[in-house]
């Protein structure tokens, strides 16, 4: 059984495809994260570990987001991340294959009413990598949570982005003290299985 997860969070089209409507295009082309995370996938494949896509969406009248979020009820304004769409599919570069988790969130954390953390814990998970969009948003939810949940927590830093490279290096900042931080050509996958 592994104990090792790779987590993409939020790697959908409404917020990673060239013909979305992310506000994060830029940075998602500046730091290659599309190219990034496929090869980090490829990586976790070839080392026999778990891969759960983490996506964010709600159901076609929204009744999962609360009139005190911001954030949500600005998604439901613009018609983003509603499930069954294009947008809240899996970029089509870095698609799920058989096997593979599909973790359905309606907040920010995937923690946070969701079955993740009875999966991960079903198959013996102890180290989680996270890539993700954003760094402010899903990765640092992800690495939080997961360390108060005594999970070895490794951040991707080249397979994530925020809005702008400062907001990214200022999270990745206070995420140092509880994960540790690696790039994809340097992540190794294949020291976390158990035997």
């Amino acid at each position: 059984m592994a104990k090792s997860v790779l987590l993409i969070g939020d790697m959908i089209n409404d917020l990673v495809h060239e013909d979305g409507p992310s506000p994060y295009l830029k940075e998602v082309r500046r730091r290659k994260i599309i190219e990034n995370n496929a090869m980090v996938i490829d990586k976790a494949r070839e080392a026999g570990i778990l891969i759960g896509f983490i996506r964010v969406g709600f159901s076609p009248d929204y009744r999962e987001v609360s009139a005190r979020s911001p954030l949500f009820t600005g998604a439901m304004k613009a018609g983003r991340f509603k499930l069954g769409t294009w947008g809240t599919e899996v970029h089509p570069d870095l698609s799920l294959k058989e096997g593979d988790f599909d973790i359905i969130k309606h907040r920010v954390s995937p923690f946070y009413g969701t079955r993740m953390n009875p999966l991960l814990r079903a198959q013996g998970v102890e180290n989680i990598y996270i890539t993700g969009i954003s760094t402010s948003g899903v990765v640092l939810s992800t690495a939080k949570e997961g360390h108060d949940r005594d999970f070895v927590i490794t951040i991707i830093e080249d397979c994530c982005c925020a809005g702008s490279e400062d907001d990214h290096q200022a999270v990745l900042h206070i995420c140092e003290r509880f994960a540790s931080i690696t790039k994809s050509e340097e992540v190794d996958f294949k020291y976390h299985l158990i035997d």
